[in-house]
């Protein structure tokens, strides 16, 4: 004769615990996941920027870079934006922070965009 007594009354908290693991998961990626792709697409228009930065005024570069992060509707103010044009090198930085809202918590991710790279004049 088989022992039932194990599946007596016995309880699905372990699974219950795994699904609300899981949706926590799905709930982060969701609100962290097009933030960085947004940030990863500013930072490749900023190495754009730098490889074709030769004859272009330095402000005009900080205001292309401020319009793409409106464009991907990041939080990035015109004072967050730096870029230096010391000597053969272009400098770039943008510094600013993605607020991400949960239930009961707001995280504050932090992100510095930074480019150095060399300019070359054809």
């Amino acid at each position: 004769m088989r022992n039932w007594r194990g599946q007596a009354g016995d309880s699905k908290i372990g699974c219950i615990l795994w699904l609300l693991l899981l949706a926590a998961g799905v709930l982060v990626a969701w609100k962290a996941i097009p933030v960085k792709i947004a940030t990863s697409e500013l930072y490749d228009f900023m190495v754009e920027q730098a490889k074709w930065a030769g004859n272009t005024p330095a402000d005009v570069i900080q205001k292309r870079i401020f319009s793409k992060g409106a464009e991907l509707d990041l939080p990035l103010d015109v004072k967050q934006v730096t870029v230096e044009k010391p000597g053969d090198k272009v400098k770039m930085r943008a510094a600013f922070t993605v607020p991400l809202e949960f239930p009961g918590y707001t995280y504050e991710w932090k992100f510095d965009l930074q480019v150095d790279r060399p300019i070359y004049i054809w």
